[in-house]
């Protein structure tokens, strides 16, 4: 964990305790009555452990891994996706202009008009939302390079070069990726579904790159080995710990294991 991240966690704290009854007011306040699920029909869970919860500081933070299964959940009507937009764009907005410590959950509700009651089942925490919002961002991240391909004649420069395309992106807006990396950082066990929809999307970007819809065993241990290097160069960066040139230099390096694993290559 980044030396400057331990001082935010107060503020983590603050932002996950459950949303006060009496907050529940305005035109978001009211449950969908057309839907049996989703976030606006369910009342605030209390039950599952959140970031700032003592038995959340019993488990440490979960490692960005490839998963293959997701937990169900009920898909979003119209309304609702929208809903959850807004969500999204004031996180990042706030996020971009002071960081972790300028996304307050009660600024995101008002940003994006909703009630901070309903806020909080859509993201129980500013850290659900972080996480969620940087999933958000790598979302638009894939649609742009689906739209511009990496040009790279191998397997392993391509990926080279789409993680420094992303890694580039995200530096045009440092606060708001140093919010999304602490996110990260602090997340625990409760945060997990998020957390794996963020890695597998790397894993889609990544394996896009590479141009293969069916990777073996030995691709996608490479795949992660290349997500926990992207992942780790970031950090370092936003910490000051690293320049963009020691950045790149280290990315190309771990991609090279893209071509010791291609069935191709072997004798």
């Amino acid at each position: 964990m980044p030396a400057e991240a331990k001082a935010d966690t107060n503020s983590a704290r603050t932002d996950a305790r459950p949303p006060d009854s009496r907050a529940g007011s305005g035109a978001d306040s009211q449950p969908d009555s057309r839907t049996g699920s989703g976030p606006d029909s369910q009342p605030d869970s209390r039950t599952n452990p959140r970031p700032d919860s003592p038995s959340a500081a019993q488990h440490p933070p979960r490692p960005l891994s490839y998963s293959t299964a997701l937990p169900a959940s009920a898909p979003l009507t119209e309304r609702q996706e929208a809903r959850r937009r807004r969500i999204l764009h004031a996180s990042a907005q706030l996020a971009s202009r002071g960081g972790f410590d300028a996304v307050q959950m009660r600024e995101v509700a008002e940003s994006s008009q909703v009630a901070l009651g309903t806020l909080y089942r859509y993201f129980p925490s500013k850290v659900h939302l972080l996480v969620a919002t940087m999933q958000d961002q790598l979302e638009h991240m894939h649609g742009t390079l689906r739209k511009k391909p990496p040009s790279g004649d191998t397997a392993a420069e391509r990926v080279a070069e789409t993680l420094m395309r992303a890694f580039r992106a995200l530096q045009r807006e440092p606060h708001l990726a140093d919010a999304m990396v602490r996110a990260l950082t602090f997340a625990d066990r409760s945060v997990s579904p998020e957390v794996d929809q963020v890695s597998r999307m790397t894993t889609v970007i990544i394996l896009d790159a590479m141009g293969l819809d069916d990777p073996t065993p030995a691709q996608l241990s490479a795949v992660r080995v290349i997500e926990h290097t992207w992942h780790s160069a970031l950090i370092t960066w936003l910490s000051g710990r690293a320049s963009i040139a020691q950045v790149k230099i280290d990315i190309e390096t771990v991609c090279r294991l893209i071509d010791l694993t291609d069935p191709g290559e072997k004798g």
